[in-house]
């Protein structure tokens, strides 16, 4: 079990959902905080006054190493990093879009891997720290519509888990953060039916418990855990039979 007080974290996408909620819930559990993203004015929205604020932008890896270099000045070193900064654009089959595919492995997989690089080689160097990365559910099946997000969601997953077992043994713990719907501006302009929504201060709670916790994989919220937990048992050739219905309204 971690403990949270004290520590020095790193929230980097933290200008608005689940990243400035999470960030407002380190800081009431005691924690001192830095705040990352691209839009200083939410930064600083968000901070109110109490938090570490350093601009970056995830696709630009020299921006990330100045922003973790000004947290590390301000804060005397980093504890935890929690990488939420993501994308999402709903996507069609037909009429695939490869810019739009390109999209989403630039921002979630290839941004996330930035953040990892600002932050690894200085915690394997102090012998401790601890990289939290939101991926998603939707990295655990393929949905219709979620031809981007869903494979740079599953790289996340994949990516997370390897560096988990890579680093067993250094001090340097890897977690993995994967929730279902959550009502954000990211999630805002979607039509479809999002079951068992939460809201961002919710997801916030459950992902600071599984942090305190040490737990390898943070799932919320539970009944979505269980059934696409489950649905990684159906069958291949089952799978686009379930998903007919919802690969029929993409196309309309």
């Amino acid at each position: 079990m971690n403990t949270l007080p004290g520590q020095r974290v790193w929230v980097i996408g933290a200008s608005s959902g689940i990243g400035a909620a999470v960030a407002q819930e380190l800081e009431r559990q005691g924690c001192r905080v830095a705040v990352s993203a691209r839009r200083e004015q939410e930064l600083h929205r968000v901070s109110g006054g109490r938090m570490v604020v350093a601009v970056l932008d995830v696709l630009d890896a020299a921006s990330v190493r100045r922003a973790a270099a000004e947290v590390e000045a301000a804060l005397g070193g980093i504890d935890l990093a929690v990488i939420v900064a993501g994308y999402w654009e709903r996507m069609a089959a037909v009429g695939f879009d490869r810019d739009a595919f390109v999209r989403h492995i630039e921002a979630n997989v290839i941004g996330m891997a930035n953040c990892i690089d600002a932050v690894l080689p200085r915690m394997l160097e102090q012998g401790h720290g601890t990289i939290a990365g939101v991926a998603s559910v939707a990295g655990y099946r393929g949905m219709p519509g979620a031809q981007g997000y869903g494979a740079s969601k599953a790289a996340q997953l994949n990516l997370l888990e390897s560096l988990r077992v890579g680093l067993r043994g250094t001090g340097v713990n890897v977690q993995t953060v994967s929730p279902g719907f959550v009502a954000t501006p990211m999630t805002a302009a979607n039509s479809f039916p999002m079951p068992f929504i939460i809201s961002a201060e919710q997801a916030a709670r459950h992902m600071v418990r599984g942090l305190t916790r040490g737990r390898a994989e943070i799932v919320f919220p539970w009944p979505m855990a269980i059934i696409m937990k489950s649905a990684r048992l159906v069958p291949q050739q089952w799978w686009p039979r379930l998903m007919a219905a919802r690969s029929r309204e993409q196309r309309s």
